[in-house]
């Protein structure tokens, strides 16, 4: 399976792409290809702006360039994975700003749906599982992002996967994130 891995973090040495490191080393040691996509990296523009705004009254729309590129490189991949850092309980502007942009009608959903196999989304949240549940947090973020995106996108196979406490320090606590980050990959697949 070939799996776009989507990073939403301005800065390149933030546990973010570390995790997102030892997640693509688990898909490649179990046999999938790979793109990491960082959105910070390629300049991409989180801004929705008329040319890509849905058109509901057009069959068939095009988009700015920049959406364009993005959509085909969507089509060149089976499944999905965000990795992203949890800001404010939700995704980081940017990302939501991918997501406003290239997951557009026509393309994502209305006339047509995409045709990934699954999504995976790994939120890195700074507070312990017991903060993120107390006011249903991680629930809330996970039907918002499982049922309102995925789904509504035609995905049926989509997952939230938080990894917890991330602004401790000690060493050991990031290894097991990072073991955690490459289980996930190397068990992308397995319940499909």
């Amino acid at each position: 399976m070939k799996v776009l891995c989507v990073v939403s973090h301005p800065r390149k040495d933030s546990l973010t792409f570390k995790v997102a490191d030892r997640f693509v080393q688990g898909l490649a040691e179990a046999g999938h290809d790979y793109e990491i996509l960082d959105l910070h990296g390629i300049g991409f523009d989180p801004v929705l702006k008329g040319i890509d705004e849905p058109d509901w009254s057009a069959a068939e729309q095009t988009f700015s360039p920049e959406v364009e590129r993005e959509i085909r490189r969507m089509k060149e991949h089976d499944a999905l994975a965000f990795i992203f850092p949890v800001w404010w309980w939700h995704l980081p502007a940017m990302l939501k700003g991918y997501i406003d942009r290239v997951w557009n009608n026509g393309f994502a959903y209305g006339s047509n749906q995409l045709h990934h196999r699954q999504v995976l989304w790994i939120g890195l949240a700074g507070v312990s599982r017991e903060q993120m549940k107390k006011r249903n947090y991680d629930e809330t973020i996970a039907h918002l992002l499982n049922v309102g995106i995925a789904d509504y996108c035609g995905v049926n196979h989509s997952r939230v996967e938080f990894l917890y406490e991330t602004l401790d320090s000690d060493a050991k606590h990031y290894e097991m994130l990072l073991h955690q980050a490459h289980d996930l990959g190397l068990n992308y697949a397995k319940e499909l």
